[in-house]
């Protein structure tokens, strides 16, 4: 198959095939465009996320291989059942989406740079706003002490980023998403690429097709709506 970079349109939202896809960089497919909530929408459900620098292009990505989480494949390990015992987290749901994005972004900075750039935070956070992106948060002591946020297109969770103040809160923070999205007969969750972190929690590596066929058997799925109104969760695990 001919590997093809497109350049996007900014008056409609078509985005090319996944497989036109580079294989180096592996999986950039396109460029350009906007960032608004319909054109992410649109990628989202196709299998394709923007990933691009400050003072870059958008660039949109479909990778051959893709990280994923299965529910039942979420590791829970000594260690974190630790963490939540000396913890104690309470865990709510769209309670604090921008303080969460804001935190992945400046605890990425901090480290080794982030792509959570001001185009991104602009854009995810009106996403936020208009019901399509997700939060997480973990609490201790009534302090925010991990979260992560994401995408929920069709029955699939799209993992963003996640963030920390507290050892293990980002993962006790996973652990919550999975058992709600369980709760809520969703499918699984789609890490983007994988690496040793998410790798810990029980991520595994499937090609491109096989994760877009996935995609494509969850597209049925409808969320009840209460599923992503602002609440409090409490405890939620095993």
């Amino acid at each position: 198959m001919t590997q093809q970079l497109f350049h996007l349109s900014l008056t409609d939202y078509i985005f090319p095939p996944c497989h036109y896809a580079l294989k180096e960089p592996d999986g950039l497919l396109a460029i350009g465009g906007c960032l608004n909530t319909l054109r992410l929408k649109k990628a989202y459900q196709l299998g394709i996320f923007p990933w691009f620098n400050e003072r870059e292009p958008i660039m949109w990505w479909s990778p051959s291989e893709r990280g994923i989480i299965e529910f039942d494949d979420f590791h829970i390990g000594r260690t974190l059942r630790k963490a939540k015992n000396k913890l104690n987290p309470r865990v709510t749901i769209n309670r604090a989406f921008e303080q969460v994005i804001t935190q992945c972004r400046e605890q990425r900075l901090n480290d080794e740079g982030t792509w959570i750039n001001k185009n991104m935070l602009k854009a995810y956070c009106q996403a936020h706003q208009e019901g399509f992106a997700h939060s997480l948060e973990v609490w201790v002591d009534g302090e925010l002490a991990g979260g992560l946020y994401g995408i929920m297109v069709s029955g699939v969770f799209c993992g963003e980023s996640m963030f920390h103040s507290q050892p293990n809160a980002s993962k006790l923070a996973m652990w919550a998403l999975v058992n709600w999205l369980k709760k809520h007969n969703a499918h699984f969750i789609d890490c983007q690429l994988d690496n040793p972190y998410l790798s810990s929690m029980g991520a595994k590596v499937i090609p491109r097709d096989e994760f877009l066929t996935k995609l494509k058997g969850a597209s049925g799925y409808h969320p009840v709506q209460t599923m992503w109104q602002p609440q409090d969760i409490g405890a939620i695990y095993d």
